[in-house]
């Protein structure tokens, strides 16, 4: 551009626009640990329903300062199985309202006057009191002061651009051809993964009258594309529905675009209109921006929030396949029971038996990363060990408050019995992560099994299977018989680890085998044995031998 001095201006805007992201991102840490770190439990309860899951992602993004990390969070839950695919959707439509709040701040000049004082204040708080409250709210302030300081710098460095033509007359080519800024604003969002950072520049921009209003809509629209690389590339080795509710983001959001890129004439005369006057055309305009964005985010989520089941729907034949879904929590047990004392013990009992049906698909799925090769099924032996361990606490609760009912002698000794079955259960599933981890680090290094090792590995796999298989549906049905074949078995299953054992020994001592591959194996049969042991636990459990 003739004229125009480059250097000063491109380090003023990156300058700047660092300064803001920094900003921001230390207003968002501020924040989160001012308020406690409590956003992961409020994400998993305020999703009831599909308006308080709107309200959650507004109130989650506007502490976080960012719907990508918000989405990125949700996303990480969905995975995790912390919420179904339509509570996410619900947090996804709220984030995109939420990250609107930082574009009203910096839209009004006046806010960017408060930036030094804001950094004074910042610091003190940060640096020179004790509570530790006061240090994160001070944190918060800095992050504010940086914002905004960081805002006076782009704005500051635009300022040049007014007196080049060419610039002018390329940026007004997003008012005649919005597809064009559509594009701009989504490859320049998806560059600095933030639409806040997309927006705050277009505001810039605007601000010092570089930008005119058509122009900057076309813009701030392509911004809401760019902001779902994010989450897509969050997704990325996540399990179905994970990569469901990232796309649920992209189509959310280009719907979105879609539709006002065909009313966008009418729906920038209707900004205009609803804007009050401001002093200066620039400051009208930078306020315009501000609400155009949250005008067209509300009223987005407004469209599609009464059909989100149909949206979902929508994103699941987009996104085809079937999802492990694993009840998270209790499925039998309620503390309403607890009057009643035998009733409630019945219902452990069935939530014991879950709990045990759950383990046993863990030990199949571990040994299926070595037998299939497949790493990608290690997520859902992470997922059922989590909702293990979950059970194990909360029966173990419920049985701790039963043992204070009045029960029957007998009904005491079934209690405890159970007690002893959940940490049998809870070990199972130890041993079968154990064996996932061994699984997984033998393929991702390359570490070699010969046929007879692999044949061997399945030998005690189907033994240890079939134990815990007889061992479940004892317990399930009170089965004294299959019990007994349990325990009985035990032996057979300990004398087989020590053949294996032995004749592994054997070809490591030959050079037959790799030294890594043997130390693989020896313990992937080792942990096979222990989940035996347990197996046999919980046959006693049946015989009352425990």
């Amino acid at each position: 551009m003739e004229g125009i001095d480059l250097k000063p201006l491109l380090f003023g805007v990156f300058g700047g626009l660092g300064l803001f992201i920094f900003g921001m991102q230390l207003m968002a840490e501020g924040l989160q640990k001012a308020a406690g770190d409590k956003l992961r439990r409020i994400l998993e309860i305020l999703t009831t329903n599909r308006i308080m899951a709107v309200i959650t992602g507004i109130i989650v993004t506007v502490l976080v300062q960012s719907s990508s990390t918000t989405t990125v969070m949700v996303v990480g839950f969905v995975n995790a199985g912390l919420m179904t695919l339509n509570q996410a959707v619900g947090i996804i439509f709220g984030a995109n309202i939420g990250t609107t709040i930082t574009a009203q701040l910096v839209s009004f000049k006046g806010f960017t006057e408060l930036a030094l004082p804001a950094v004074a204040v910042g610091v003190i708080l940060s640096f020179f009191t004790k509570k530790r409250f006061y240090r994160y709210l001070g944190q918060a302030i800095l992050g504010f002061g940086v914002l905004f300081l960081g805002m006076n710098t782009m704005s500051s460095s635009l300022k040049v651009l007014r007196t080049a033509p060419a610039f002018m007359g390329f940026l007004a080519n997003f008012g005649q051809i919005p597809i064009l800024g559509i594009i701009a604003g989504a490859l320049f969002t998806m560059a600095v993964q933030s639409s806040s950072a997309s927006t705050a520049i277009v505001v810039a921009m605007t601000l010092e009258g570089v930008l005119k209003l058509d122009s900057a809509m076309a813009l701030i629209l392509g911004s809401n594309i760019g902001t779902c690389v994010t989450a897509m590339l969050a997704s990325i080795g996540t399990n179905l529905t994970a990569r469901r509710a990232a796309v649920s983001h992209v189509v959310f959001n280009v719907i979105g675009v879609i539709i006002f890129f065909i009313i966008l004439r009418p729906f920038t005369q209707f900004v205009v209109w609803l804007t009050p006057a401001m002093k200066t055309e620039a400051e009208l305009v930078a306020r315009q921006v501000a609400n155009a964005h949250t005008i067209f985010n509300i009223t987005n989520t407004i469209l599609v929030l009464p059909f989100v089941n149909y949206f979902v729907n929508l994103i699941k034949r987009l996104v085809p396949g079937e999802e492990l879904i694993i009840e998270r929590g209790v499925k039998f047990i309620d503390r309403r029971m607890l009057k009643t004392p035998a009733i409630a013990l019945g219902a452990a009992e069935k939530e014991v038996v879950r709990m045990a049906e759950i383990s046993q698909k863990m030990v199949i799925d571990a040994i299926n990363i070595l037998f299939e090769n497949r790493v990608d099924i290690r997520k859902d032996v992470a997922q059922r060990e989590e909702v293990i361990d979950e059970l194990e606490k909360e029966i173990a609760t419920y049985l701790a408050q039963l043992s204070n009912k009045g029960l029957t002698g007998k009904d005491s000794e079934r209690l405890t019995m159970l007690l002893h079955a959940i940490n049998d259960i809870e070990r199972i599933g130890d041993h079968s992560e154990n064996i996932a981890d061994l699984c997984l680090a033998k393929i991702e290094n390359e570490v070699p099994f010969s046929d007879k090792a692999r044949e061997e590995i399945k030998e005690m796999y189907e033994a240890v299977l079939k134990m815990t298989n007889k061992a479940i549906t004892a317990l399930k049905e009170n089965n004294l018989e299959l019990a007994r074949q349990v325990v009985e078995e035990d032996d057979i299953v300990d004398e087989l680890e020590k053949k294996l054992r032995n004749k592994h020994i054997e070809r490591l001592n030959l050079g037959l085998c790799h030294p890594t591959a043997g130390v693989v194996f020896l313990d992937i049969i080792s942990n096979f044995e222990r989940i035996g042991d347990h197996a046999v636990n919980l046959a006693q459990v049946v015989l009352g031998e425990y």
